[in-house]
């Protein structure tokens, strides 16, 4: 059992505040404006973490607070308390044995990089609805639809093809359900890497703090690409495209999704850990 004392892991805490605040402050001002962002607000409503327990510090197990309240699933040890693994409910085990399954068939396989996003065109694919209605598509229409029939679509991830246009749906070189999610996942997915901070919230509070932000912040960026290289135009909010439908534009793509994959895989590692510190 690690031990902190009241000063440092106070001064965690805040420091944690700090970090995820340069997201949930802006997303609180942008709510009560009634203003909505295309590319930010899903790391809010696709994920549900509420901003406040987002903020809210956890060390994690093995590790004791000097000075810290007692809290239910928590214990006293002499001045200092900790999170009591035996106390955890049994759901939260049987969650971290399916995520730990998952995290670790998709680090067994490698990266593929060649789908270049196309799943969010593929969202809008012959449709007058897309899902955005109040931003333009770069291409138009009838554009959009000609890139995603120029190019083969081949999305891995059950999430993203259940928002595919029933048009679309058949041009996927495979159908991915929930089912068969363990069998399909693989890192070189833009989704099932913003996912890792699914995961880490779902396994709170045995997950830390600075844990579930490294993967927020991975999922931030990822989220950043994906929209980039979408068929929306969305340029005036400061997100330059990433043209895929051009060779150059793929490229550039494959190298970004490659170095998230990078960036994912000891996030991947260390949520593996939590996983085994909760089952035990």
């Amino acid at each position: 059992m690690r031990v902190l004392d009241e000063p440092t892991w106070r001064g965690l805490a805040a420091a944690h505040r700090a970090r995820v605040g340069t997201w949930t402050d802006p997303h609180r001002e942008r709510r009560r404006r009634g203003e909505a962002h295309p590319v930010l607000d899903f790391l809010f409503t696709y994920y549900s973490l509420r901003p406040a327990r987002l903020e809210q510090w956890d060390p994690g197990l093995g590790v004791a607070l000097r000075g810290g309240d007692e809290r239910p699933g928590w214990v006293r040890d002499g001045d200092a308390v900790h999170l009591d693994a035996s106390a955890l409910p049994e759901r939260l085990r049987g969650t971290a044995e399916f995520v730990r399954a998952l995290l670790d068939a998709t680090a067994s396989r490698p990266a593929r990089l060649g789908c270049f996003g196309l799943h969010e065109w593929a969202m809008v694919y012959r449709t007058d609805a897309p899902r955005h209605g109040a931003v333009p598509l770069r291409l138009g229409s009838a554009g959009t639809d000609a890139v995603v029939e120029s190019l083969p679509v081949h999305c891995t991830h059950h999430d993203a093809f259940r928002f595919f246009t029933d048009a679309a749906r058949p041009r996927n070189a495979l159908t991915p359900t929930r089912e068969d999610q363990v069998a399909n996942e693989q890192p070189g997915c833009l989704h099932a890497t913003m996912d890792l901070y699914k995961w880490a919230y779902k396994l709170s509070p045995a997950t830390p703090s600075d844990l579930l932000a490294d993967c927020f912040a991975l999922a931030v960026d990822v989220r950043v690409l994906d929209m980039r290289a979408s068929p929306y135009d969305l340029a005036d909010l400061g997100y330059p495209p990433v043209r895929i439908e051009t060779p150059a534009g793929r490229a550039e793509y494959a190298r970004a999704q490659a170095g998230f994959a990078e960036r994912a895989a000891p996030l991947r590692r260390r949520l593996v850990a939590v996983c085994d510190a909760v089952t035990g």
